[in-house]
């Protein structure tokens, strides 16, 4: 191992490290002990100090002990010949250097950090932050985004363990220049690549050099601004600690079952860009604990014997000596060394259009001042629908434009458009059209500068200014989907034709078409019910993150992750018979009431490798299915009011149980069975089968709002199945019950029948 590496590391960890000592004692003086201190929406408190080392930081006073075992992980800077070539003393200085540098962060917030818009530029959900005190030590500038909240950790969630996000790249320094940024950027987005962004290179940001080309940064788009200076690359090593504890099931102070979970499950590199001073070789030694790779665009000495990481630990790749026409190509070969050296599998579409396209653009949004030109909405109607033919009926490739295209519409104006895919092929259902038809909101999402809101006859989408002067086109629709339904679908599918249609008489004709086709497939799921099939399906996807978790889909209960229901897993199942969802037989019914079955049985023992031994499809009390970290809703029992609450991953709000969302999901996820807790997909809550065992619907209590005001019409039809239309009155939600007293005082004066039912334990 470079010695060179090593000096540099341990000087830069002893630095950080004084430096964070003098900014704590800094605080106790002018702060006091009992000052709070956290980072904000998440129940992991400081997350790389608690997975480290188990310690619940509440206080800045709980900093101290941390500084002491910090300090005691440190070593003396190596000099003359005293030198060991082993990376040891490396990697505890490395993690020296993490834990530092996540206390100065907790201080920072402890001086009460603000969040403001960065000046000039606008983020896509990052903000800046800026201290009310002008020390130099509580000082934040530059922290546009800050640590990422657990909502956000688990809306991802879904996306790390299908595949969909391959991994993340946490990004320090700045770019040769702001076109190869750009083009670093573009290139990991292509791939779907998670991207945090820290740290400066002489004062100069990757950040600065983004903003300053128009790239819109924040969640939605994979690409996160943590800020300029590098400590606060922290929070992408906090994001690799919670992934363990979310979806790993691992336990604050597992330190190496976590740094080993990522080695193994979390594939993340760093990417050095510029010159390496000695507090990015600190940090850099601290990922290498994690199993993350560190590349460098600049010379420097590398350790390229295996072990700790995958492969490589340090490998220099010098811009100016990387083969390539110009520095765009050299910026791309980059990229795919990253790649290569973490070993990331990763899925780029080909598709056909002028402008990028992958998953990292899906969250974009197509402002007003931005569009050029908008399908549905408030002054238009676009749809889009989906139907099987005959294989002699349909034409591979062939995509048709009815109607004139947008050229002649003003600017930031409207038009009708329908988009009709036929589709044939030998193992097309008819099952399987509204499944194949959902992909297209995230099919066509992937275009940068393309918008797509809904579905079916309430689809809106935008084509951005941007996008069309690129060469955008409605014919562009109909690539995108041809190359994509044939990519994701194509064993299901032999031929894909689409037309897109903006001419008026025949745009009417096919939508009266394709809404007697919705209504017939709503009043088929409609009667699709549990008692009617002879199999549900399996849904391991999650496994990849939490080993022993296993869903069971059944017609009336659907992924908890809310993505998969029982179609989309039959679907599976027949494009990849081998793959994440699998037919269980059912076999001989245990209990028809809590939805015991032998086959469901026998799949949990096998699928959780004989961690869980038998799954209530319909009880939360008895058994309840277990939950990795990508659930759309937590149901809790609530014993006081003999019913549940129902809290859903948007609310950030403190709930009757005195716990948050955040907090709560450590209870229910990680792949463990917890009677009484249970993480599941929003549109099960509306499902007959819904805690079915336990008393239903009824049983609910508490609720958070944001569910109450985005399902109001499935609900309302819930509660006049229900027999009680007006039940959604008597279930309090955060606006006016946040305590068990007031929820007791609620329920009681709104006669809520669960004060009368059976007990449910």
């Amino acid at each position: 191992m470079s010695r060179y590496i090593a000096t540099r590391a341990i000087r830069g960890a002893n630095a950080l490290v004084t430096e964070a000592e003098v900014i704590l004692n800094k605080a106790l003086a002018e702060k006091g002990a009992d000052t709070p201190v956290s980072f904000p929406n998440t129940a992991y408190f400081l997350p790389t100090i608690l997975g480290m080392t188990g310690k619940t930081i509440e206080k800045i006073g709980d900093l101290k002990s941390v500084m002491e075992y910090t300090r005691g992980l440190l070593h003396p800077v190596p000099a003359g010949r005293h030198w060991t070539p082993y990376l040891g003393e490396t990697l505890d200085s490395g993690m020296a250097t993490l834990l530092a540098a996540e206390t100065i962060e907790a201080v920072r917030f402890a001086y009460g950090l603000q969040p403001e818009p960065m000046q000039g530029f606008h983020l896509a959900g990052g903000t800046s932050f800026t201290s009310p005190d002008n020390g130099k030590e509580a000082s934040n500038d530059g922290h546009l985004n800050g640590p990422i909240d657990d909502i956000q950790l688990r809306s991802w969630g879904i996306q790390l363990v299908d595949g969909r996000m391959p991994g993340f790249a946490a990004i320090v320094g700045c770019a040769k220049s702001n076109e190869v940024a750009v083009k670093i950027v573009r290139e990991l987005q292509r791939r779907n690549i998670l991207t945090f962004l820290s740290g400066n290179v002489n004062g100069r940001s990757i950040i600065h050099q983004l903003l300053e080309e128009g790239v819109e940064l924040g969640y939605d788009t994979y690409t996160v601004p943590f800020g300029t200076d590098t400590i606060s690359a922290i929070y992408a090593l906090g994001f690799a600690t919670r992934s363990a504890l979310t979806f790993g099931g691992l336990k604050p102070g597992m330190s190496r079952e976590i740094l080993l979970y990522n080695k193994e499950r979390v594939f993340a590199f760093v990417l050095a860009l510029g010159e390496v001073d000695d507090l990015k070789y600190a940090a850099a030694a601290g990922a290498i604990n994690f199993g993350f790779p560190v590349i460098a665009d600049t010379i420097i000495p590398e350790i390229l014997p295996t072990g700790v990481t995958t492969y490589e630990h340090v490998v220099s790749m010098p811009f100016d000596a990387i083969d390539g026409k110009d520095d765009l190509e050299k910026a791309e070969r980059l990229v795919q060394k990253c790649i290569e050296i973490r070993g990331v599998k990763v899925k780029v579409s080909n598709v056909d259009v002028p402008v990028p396209y992958g998953s990292a653009f899906e969250g974009e949004v197509v402002r007003k001042a931005d569009l050029r030109v908008e399908f549905g909405g408030k002054h238009s109607r676009a749809f889009e629908y989906l139907y099987m033919a005959k294989l002699d009926e349909v034409t591979d490739g062939k995509i048709e434009v009815i109607g004139t295209d947008f050229s002649k519409i003003e600017a930031q104006g409207s038009m009708d458009m329908a988009i009709i895919i036929k589709v044939a092929g030998r193992q097309m259902q008819q099952d399987f059209e509204p499944v194949l038809e959902r992909q297209v909101h995230y099919f066509v999402n992937g275009a940068s500068g393309i918008q797509h809101v809904g579905q079916r006859d309430i689809a809106w989408i935008r084509i951005s200014q941007a996008a069309a002067d690129k060469g955008f086109s409605l014919e562009s629709f109909g690539k995108i989907l041809h190359a994509r339904f044939h990519e994701d679908f194509g064993a299901i599918v032999d031929k894909v034709q689409v037309t897109i249609i903006t001419e008026p008489k025949l745009h009417a004709e096919w939508l009266e078409k394709a809404r007697t086709a919705y209504d017939f497939r709503n009043k088929r799921l409609a009667d699709l019910t549990d008692d009617k099939v002879d199999e549900f399906y399996s849904c391991t996807l999650c496994q990849s993150f939490a080993p022993n978790h296993v869903c069971v889909v059944s017609p009336e209960r659907l992924g908890l992750c809310g993505a998969y229901n029982w179609l989309d897993c039959k679907a599976s199942f027949s494009i990849n018979p081998t793959g994440p969802n699998q037919p269980i037989k059912l076999g001989k019914s245990v209990d028809m009431k809590k939805g015991y079955w032998e086959g469901t049985n026998d799949y949990a023992k096998m699928g959780s490798h004989g961690v869980v031994n038998e799954v209530a499809m319909y009880s939360i009390m008895e058994n309840p299915m277990t939950a990795c970290g990508c659930f759309e809703c937590i149901v809790m029992l609530i014993p006081e009011a003999n019913g549940v609450m129902i809290v859903s991953r948007e609310d950030t709000a403190l709930t009757p149980a005195g716990m948050t969302f955040s907090t709560l999901a450590g209870i229910a996820g990680g792949g463990m069975q917890t009677p009484g807790v249970m993480g599941v997909g929003k549109f099960y809550l509306i499902s007959p089968k819904f805690i079915s065992s336990d008393g239903g619907f009824k049983r609910v209590v508490w609720m958070s709002s944001v569910l109450k005001e985005t399902m109001s019409d499935e609900f309302k039809a819930v509660c006049e199945r229900e027999g009680d239309p007006e039940f959604m009155g008597k279930i309090a939600d955060e606006k006016n019950v946040t305590s068990v007293e007031d929820l007791l005082a609620w329920l009681e004066a709104h006669n809520h029948p669960a004060m009368a039912m059976e007990p449910m334990f």
